[in-house]
């Protein structure tokens, strides 16, 4: 049987790809990371992984801050940010950051057990994983001065080179219940092949 429930909400997630390279001396192969954005009920959970081997830094570039953000209608204290980070601390704060000409930010995460630059101990591949309360995708979403939406500052392990990394628009990410459709879709030619060798 092809029919299947189709779900009656499916959960919002829009994703961003870091891909415009302000590292001095060049950052490598883009793009070096995606930032997902997944509503949860009132609430906002936000994923920030990195490709290609690149690893979370902190540099004067980028306000000695692993990634920075703004927000509409947001107070610091509606952040709760994830400990992936094994014996370190990664933390929230708000501030004017607006290193390397990336544009102006009102939040970021930062290591805040980590040493600045990529020295021993102070870079790391984890994800950034925090959670915005009473918050929406459009809340977090609204471009800078500058057009940039979200700022990460990496160390290329490509290039040996480290600076900040940005994302300035969505990239499309197919809905829940297109994907189930294509699935029935590719079942029901598949029977169908089928039926045509039987004859």
């Amino acid at each position: 049987m092809l029919a299947t429930a189709l779900p009656a909400h499916a959960t919002p997630i829009v994703e961003y790809l870091l891909t415009s390279d302000h590292c001095t001396g060049g950052c490598g192969t883009a793009p070096f990371g995606i930032v997902t954005l997944e509503q949860n009920g009132l609430n906002l959970d936000i994923t920030v992984h990195l490709y290609n081997d690149n690893l979370f830094v902190k540099t004067g570039a980028a306000d000695f801050k692993n990634f920075k953000f703004n927000g509409v209608g947001i107070v610091l204290g509606d952040i709760t940010v994830d400990q992936t980070v094994p014996t370190h601390t990664l933390v929230a704060s708000a501030g004017a950051f607006n290193g390397d000409g990336t544009g102006e930010f009102g939040f970021a995460i930062a290591c805040s057990t980590c040493g600045n630059g990529a020295g021993a101990g102070n870079a790391f591949a984890e994800d950034i994983v925090f959670h915005i309360a009473n918050a929406s995708i459009a809340d977090v979403t609204v471009p800078n001065n500058l057009g940039n939406v979200f700022v990460a500052d990496i160390y290329s392990q490509e290039t040996g080179n480290t600076g900040p990394v940005d994302a300035t628009t969505p990239r499309e990410v197919p809905e829940p219940n297109s994907l189930l459709l294509l699935g029935v879709a590719v079942s029901g030619l598949g029977l169908l092949s089928r039926a045509r060798m039987k004859r």
